[in-house]
């Protein structure tokens, strides 16, 4: 192992890593040690017996995956180990955002059936969809799960149902496209133990060049960034500066990126809201696209129009942002644990980027709902993880039509005649939880000068890399600071500069806060005045 400073070993050790074997796994993971066997999952020998069978006989096989930045990257690892084997009697279904919404729909799976589809794979959705899948089934279809998503109620009658959060799987976070690259890989390796020459040309660790997808979806979908997911990200981030995948080529080049120094950053605010817009603006396909297409034109094309929805969907979010923000303020006190708005007017597929910003003002759980394009109520709830969003679903009764997601984030359809008493149910559901205590915001893990601020200084702090839900960026403590200059910038005016003066060195540095003025700190930031200052080093 490489020296360790005494810094990066403190950071450590307040996140749990104290021995230098626990110090050497996480700067230094070894994916061979630290991943685990894909067959460690309960039913894996069980779908890649019906997978193998199922490409050896020529049936029509579907890959069903959602529509985010979790599903499409596992979609499109999918489809790159079908093009690897030369497979080419397969289709890949994403359900639209607004007509269909999330889920495995039955609707979808007819269409499936009169296509001639037998085996269907789904990626990051299944797990509680007991009647589509039943359905599938009584359609001719057997259906392999691969999804991580909370297990509640009885499990889906699919052939087979590959989810970390099952025993023995020894790792419970992994998201939706790591499970189905945990397919992948251990289809392959029962392939090649059995001979089959379709995999020959298939060379030995090939799929680990799929892990650049991994990386996206990993820290898209905000799963801990800790233990086998640690690894994946680390290694596919490698990968990812490296890959030679046209679409990610051309989208860095359009945002001026530089593709061999891509980090977890450029993944969660450039990469991730573009692969979101278009199920969110338009159609998922082009985002698939992006991902697989080998014609650089093609791709030159895709990344544009995928930063133009991008653009148009951060419009619509301010503006519904703004709007909700008002009828806070309105309605509310500063101790409702809940808080549920809606209009019919609001676009389901923008909600949860809108709750998220009302959570960022005031914590809490914060559900909006509005009407899809087929009629639908649809709601999308985000929490600062004090309330788990998926225990307010199970404690609210029989008020909501269909509901689903993770601790912090989960999304709902309720009936018309139901959604004014939302209010009144979440907020009831939420009296009868005992709340976790909140995350603190104004913790630090170092103390330091601002004339130590340096690239040794980033560079040391980046060997912790990449960070993310689990392993977050260190927060630095500065003292004897003084505040040279406020300026707020950006079209709205909403983000805010500040030029920072070490009061007995003179050294100065720069801080940013995005979506944040200056009456928004602790303190008021104000010209000629000292501070304390909690802040990250960026590069």
């Amino acid at each position: 192992m490489t020296a360790v400073s005494t810094l990066v070993r403190s950071l450590l050790e307040k996140r749990g890593y104290s021995s230098d074997d626990q110090i050497q796994a996480f700067l230094e993971p070894d994916y061979a040690l630290h991943t685990h066997s894909p067959f460690l999952f309960r039913d894996m020998e069980k779908a890649v017996g019906r997978l193998i069978r199922a490409i050896r006989e020529g049936e029509r096989i579907a890959v069903y995956a959602d529509f985010d930045c979790d599903g499409i990257p596992g979609a499109a690892l999918l489809s790159d180990f079908f093009a690897k084997i030369g497979y080419t009697n397969v289709e890949i279904y994403i359900p639209h955002r607004d007509k269909e919404g999330y889920g495995l729909h039955q609707r979808a799976i007819d269409t499936l059936a009169e296509r001639g589809v037998t085996l269907m794979i789904t990626v990051d959705v299944g797990t509680t969809a007991r009647d589509a899948i039943r359905h599938a089934k009584e359609k001719g279809i057997d259906t392999i799960v691969t999804d991580h998503h909370e297990i509640t109620g009885d499990e889906p009658q699919a052939f087979a149902l590959i989810n970390p959060k099952i025993a023995p799987y020894p790792y419970g976070s992994l998201c939706g496209a790591a499970t189905a690259f945990k397919l992948v890989q251990a289809t392959l390796i029962r392939s090649r133990e059995s001979g089959d020459t379709r995999y020959t040309t298939v060379t030995d660790g090939w799929e680990k060049w799929l892990l650049d997808l991994v990386a996206i979806a990993t820290i898209a979908d905000m799963v801990p960034l800790t233990g086998e997911n640690r690894t994946l990200a680390f290694w596919g981030l490698q990968v990812l500066r490296k890959t030679s995948r046209a679409g990610i080529i051309a989208l860095a080049a359009h945002l001026r990126l530089r593709k061999s120094e891509l980090t977890e950053d450029d993944i969660g605010f450039s990469i991730a809201p573009r692969i979101n817009a278009a199920s969110r603006m338009d159609s998922p396909e082009l985002a698939l696209a992006l991902l697989t297409t080998r014609d650089a034109l093609e791709a030159e094309t895709l990344a544009r129009a995928l930063d133009k929805l991008n653009q148009s969907r951060k419009g619509v979010v301010a503006a519904i942002v703004r709007e909700a923000r008002k009828r806070v303020l309105e309605r509310f006190s500063e101790s409702d644990r809940v808080l549920v708005l809606g209009d019919t007017d609001w676009k389901p597929s923008l909600l949860g980027l809108a709750a998220n910003s009302l959570v960022g003002d005031r914590g809490g759980v914060v559900c909006l709902w509005g009407r899809d394009a087929e009629g639908r109520l649809k709601g999308s709830c985000r929490s600062d993880g004090a309330l788990s969003v998926v225990d307010i679903f199970t404690h609210a009764g029989g008020a909501l039509v269909e509901s689903g997601g993770h601790e912090m984030s989960g999304g709902f359809t309720v009936a018309d005649g139901s959604v004014h008493a939302l209010q009144d149910v979440f907020a009831r559901a939420a009296s009868e939880l005992d709340a976790k205590e909140a995350i603190k915001e104004y913790e630090h893990d170092v103390n330091v000068g601002l004339s130590e601020v340096s690239p040794a200084l980033w560079r040391d702090i980046a060997r912790l890399a990449p960070f993310g839900v689990g392993n977050p960026k260190p927060i630095l403590h500065l003292s004897r600071v003084q505040v040279s200059a406020v300026k707020q910038f950006g079209k709205e005016q909403n983000h805010i500069e500040l030029s920072l003066t070490c009061m007995d060195t003179g050294r100065s540095a720069r801080g940013y806060d995005f979506f944040r003025r200056a009456d928004g700190f602790t303190s008021l930031p104000a010209q000629g005045s000292a501070a304390r200052v909690l802040a990250t080093l960026e590069r």
